[in-house]
């Protein structure tokens, strides 16, 4: 199960998060409902305005290590399910992030 997929100008990361919860985390992996794999994150922000989306922006970039400009929500931006695209070479950002995921708890 992965939830990243390759694109020409970085990945693609297919994402369900919890806004309003009680702390800001990764949750884990799990399956979708159509059995696709998805990250689960939550976030303490309020779903209004974007504040959520940014709040998940601002988590993912911290607990990667990567610049905030580099990810972006391009569907889903009202929704629970969320596709975010991380920018950079493919190959670099895979090597960098599957061990991340990899080591996430599977839910």
């Amino acid at each position: 199960m992965d939830p990243l997929t390759d694109r020409t100008d970085g990945l693609w990361l297919t994402l369900r998060l919890t806004p309003k919860a009680s702390r800001d985390a990764l949750v884990g992996i799990t399956a979708d409902a159509d059995g696709s794999a998805v990250l689960k994150a939550s976030v303490t922000a309020v779903p209004e305005n974007g504040k959520a989306n940014a709040a998940l922006v601002k988590l993912l970039a911290k607990s990667w290590k990567l610049p905030k400009g580099t990810l972006s929500v391009i569907q889903g931006q009202t929704d629970r399910r969320k596709v975010l695209r991380v920018e950079g070479d493919p190959g670099d950002l895979r090597a960098r992030l599957d061990p991340l995921i990899a080591a996430l708890p599977r839910v």
